[in-house]
């Protein structure tokens, strides 16, 4: 019996270690670890091991020009454009252009019937005669009193009403001519000879294409710098060369929308090799600065304080403060804190610190020019 209970007393206490084993292992655990961990870090700092150098793309800094240029889409549009229609109805006799031609301003496009109205007009014409010489008798009359004014007067009015029918008349007669507010160019007929046409009938579009406008959107934020007189370049699908034209009206209001102003250019179009409605692709160059220091936008680091880069200088990393300006696309602008024939560092940035070992696999020269 006493062997029994010695057994069960050593089977308790095995399973009590055991389980307190399970328990509070994992609490003694990072001790053991970093211990481990520990020794072998000591042999190499005592064998004096150095640090190897980091692997990093250089970029050796030479004077630039920066441009500040905007970019956007815009449409072309005619000088001048107009659908023309009769100003009264009528049955058209007389169709006197051919498509697409030019025609040059007041010009005789169309013709309605005004044979009513022609004749109306000899009818008052006729009325006239008569009344001006009962006119020029009752004049002479007045004159030595042989009648009262009140006569002469009746008369006199009756000339004027006459005069003023034909006036209308002649007003009316005109309204059956169609002819061109301009010159320009007419597109498709919409109407043949012999039809009747109403205040609301198409007749022809008549188109001005010299100059063209070039109508597209800036930012808000431009809206002081772009004005009129400013120039911009566009191009066209199709055309190897840009072309050049001028601001001559920004929209006075901003798109809430958008957040955009609407801007006109003209382009002279001298030899009409420009259709309107075609999609141009617009740039404006806003400003320009010379022997810039320029650099990577990626090589800059931001911090609370202001933004910094790395130079690596004798075969080590160093930090400079920097001071920016002019942004673009790709670029940015250096105000302070480097100088032409630096060797900035480009690649592996959030591991580098101050004198760190740098080895250089690449070395470029930044480009002359910088556009954004």
């Amino acid at each position: 019996m006493a062997k029994q209970s010695i057994f069960r007393i050593s089977v308790t206490i095995v399973l009590i270690l055991v389980l307190a084993g399970i328990i509070f292992y994992p609490k003694f655990k990072p001790m053991f670890s970093s211990d481990r961990a520990a020794g072998p870090q000591e042999g190499p700092r005592g064998m004096g091991g150095g640090q190897q150098p980091l692997l990093a793309s250089g970029y050796v800094l030479v004077p630039t020009q920066m441009n500040e240029l905007i970019y956007s889409t815009g449409s072309l549009l005619p000088d001048e454009e107009v659908d023309l229609a009769f100003e009264t109805s009528g049955k058209v006799v007389g169709i006197y252009f051919e498509e697409g031609r030019r025609v040059n301003e007041d010009e005789l496009l169309a013709k309605i019937n005004d044979k009513p109205l022609q004749a109306q007009l000899l009818k008052l014409q006729a009325q006239k005669e008569l009344v001006e010489e009962r006119e020029f008798r009752q004049r002479q009359l007045l004159d030595r009193d042989a009648i009262s004014r009140e006569s002469y007067d009746q008369v006199a009015t009756e000339l004027q009403s006459i005069e003023a029918d034909i006036m209308l008349i002649k007003a009316r007669i005109e309204e059956t001519e169609l002819r061109a507010p301009f010159d320009g160019i007419v597109g498709l007929r919409m109407i043949s000879e012999g039809a009747f046409a109403t205040t609301q009938t198409k007749i022809v579009r008549l188109v001005k294409n010299r100059p063209l406008k070039i109508e597209f959107s800036i930012p808000e934020r431009y809206s002081g710098e772009v004005v009129p007189g400013f120039p911009i370049t566009f191009n066209i699908d199709g055309f190897s060369e840009s072309f050049k034209a001028e601001v001559y009206a920004i929209d006075p209001k901003v798109d809430i929308n958008t957040r955009t102003i609407v801007v006109r250019a003209l382009y002279s179009n001298a030899s009409e090799e420009l259709k309107p409605g075609r999609f141009a692709s617009v740039r404006a160059r806003l400003s320009q600065i010379e022997n810039a220091v320029s650099i990577p936008t990626e090589a800059v680091i931001p911090e609370m304080e202001g933004e910094k880069v790395y130079v690596v200088s004798n075969g080590k990393a160093r930090e400079r403060k920097v001071i920016t300006g002019l942004r673009t696309e790709s670029h940015i602008q250096i105000r302070d804190g480097l100088n032409f024939g630096d060797t900035l560092l480009t690649t592996a940035i959030l591991q580098l610190r101050e004198g760190l070992p740098v080895q250089l696999d690449t070395l470029v020269t930044n480009h002359h020019l910088v556009n954004e």
